[in-house]
């Protein structure tokens, strides 16, 4: 079958039928709260951010407080969580660059966000999108392999396909269709032996007869 725009249509109407009511699974109740749960989440699963975090936040849950715990302190805390001496060290630095240009507050741009270490562009669009409401998608590694599979949006890096899925999808629906093809890749679409006979949308999928 050939994905033209009719098609990919016609499978983002059945993903968001699928999940239309989905958001993140990071527990998280302060944009600082994201913003560290996100860092945290790079190459670990959100189920295990959320056991870190969930003893953490109680008493550290601000700038300020963070940067008091220290990085040796941190480390500990979050030593179940992979690549943690980076991680800790990205966070501290991040919270003294939010007391000392942001007010202890999280920025609301893009531009602002990507100065802080340990967020790039995928990191960025996550909270723009969940914290501020500006349209964005996140490309990680379920989008980029569920997009590929579906030819919603073909790349061979998460910038590709975060263009691809720009133009396919319309712009007041970034940011749900972003939770669609997460949700989608863990639950169906997984990377090794994705479901595909309980897929929504494998009638449509290009990818569905070669598993």
């Amino acid at each position: 079958m050939r994905i033209t725009k009719a098609v990919k249509q016609q499978m983002l109407a059945l993903l968001e039928e699928a999940y239309h009511n989905t958001t993140t699974a990071l527990h998280y109740s302060t944009p600082f709260e994201l913003l560290i749960a996100v860092i945290l989440s790079a190459q670990c699963t959100d189920v295990r951010v959320n056991m870190i975090t969930g003893r953490i936040f109680p008493r550290y849950n601000t700038p300020e407080a963070m940067l008091e715990l220290g990085q040796e302190a941190l480390k500990t805390l979050i030593r179940d969580c992979g690549l943690f001496h980076s991680k800790a060290r990205n966070i501290l630095a991040t919270c003294e660059i939010l007391c000392a240009r942001f007010q202890g507050r999280v920025p609301e741009t893009k531009e602002e966000l990507m100065v802080l270490p340990g967020v790039g562009r995928k990191t960025a669009n996550v909270l723009i999108s969940q914290l501020f409401h500006i349209p964005a998608i996140a490309v990680d590694t379920h989008v980029f392999r569920v997009a590929n599979r579906m030819a919603l949006a073909k790349g061979k890096t998460p910038l590709e396909v975060e263009e691809g899925l720009m133009k396919a999808i319309p712009k007041n629906k970034w940011s749900e269709a972003h939770h669609w093809l997460i949700w989608h890749g863990r639950k169906i679409c997984k990377a090794r032996r994705p479901d595909c006979a309980f897929c929504c949308v494998q009638e449509l999928c290009p990818s569905a007869a070669t598993f």
